[in-house]
């Protein structure tokens, strides 16, 4: 199933971090959190990648058109010869990554709609946001989202309430959603969606058309979204604390979402 990836808002205000860096491209490790987003997918056999490019686009560009180089040692001769020799393996190979240019200030909704024709004749197709990680059983997902044939499955997880807000029925589907309110104890959106195609008849080309605001509530409103309980472990990268948090596991070996 193909993987579309919203890549495009503007650069990280963590704190040691660089201010131009789009939050995709921040470190855990020595590769971006994009990276491992992207690894978590392949694990579970979904190796097509669509990038929603906007803010910074030629840093994410630049790091897949020389990812040899940037994860493998290799050797250049110089000279009229001259060559790259490439050395080790990597489990990267058939990763199909498409980099689309979806505007500078385009909001979530618009990059979407843009990537339209790249998922043209799929019945389905996976979305999420560059910036975070989970656990996620994708296989448990994807099946979820086929057997009830809604037009959208999103994954509901249980962190600090800072997000968009929602809970649903015990089928699954989704009542309510709200954009960042107070924390009320429910579940949030983790960002981790699965798509019937019929998704792009909610969407339109405005720069200014929110993902989260009216074409999910419309949704809602039709009784077109599921939500997927998930309660193992996920987290955004969005401020330092997060940045730490990410580092850390990954340092000491204890990554969650490295280990599904």
């Amino acid at each position: 199933m193909k993987v579309v990836i919203l890549c495009g808002g503007q650069g990280t205000r963590i704190r040691g971090i660089a201010d131009d860096l789009p939050k995709p491209m921040i470190p855990i490790g020595n590769l971006p959190i994009l990276w491992h987003l992207m690894t978590g997918f392949a694990r579970a056999g979904h190796r097509d990648f669509i990038l929603c490019l906007g803010y910074k686009a030629r840093v994410i560009k630049e790091f897949f058109l020389n990812y040899e180089a940037h994860t493998t040692d290799f050797t250049v001769t110089l000279g009229p010869d001259k060559a790259i020799e490439y050395h080790g393996d990597h489990d990267q190979a058939g990763w199909r990554v498409t980099l689309a240019d979806t505007g500078l200030d385009a909001m979530t909704g618009a990059r979407v709609k843009r990537i339209e024709r790249y998922v043209a004749g799929e019945e389905n197709f996976m979305l999420t946001y560059g910036d975070g990680l989970g656990d996620i059983d994708f296989d448990a997902l994807v099946a979820f989202h086929r057997e009830h044939g809604k037009i959208l499955t999103v994954t509901g997880v249980r962190p600090p309430g800072r997000f968009g807000e929602l809970d649903g029925d015990a089928s699954g589907k989704v009542f309510e959603f709200n954009e960042k309110p107070q924390a009320t104890g429910g579940r949030i959106s983790g960002g981790f969606f699965v798509c019937r195609g019929e998704l792009f008849d909610y969407l339109d080309d405005r720069e200014d058309l929110v993902l989260e605001q009216e074409p999910l509530r419309g949704l809602v409103r039709d009784g077109q979204m599921m939500l997927y309980r998930h309660d193992g472990f996920w987290q955004c990268m969005d401020t330092y604390r997060d940045f730490a948090l990410l580092n850390g596991l990954w340092k000491q070996g204890e990554a969650p979402w490295h280990s599904t």
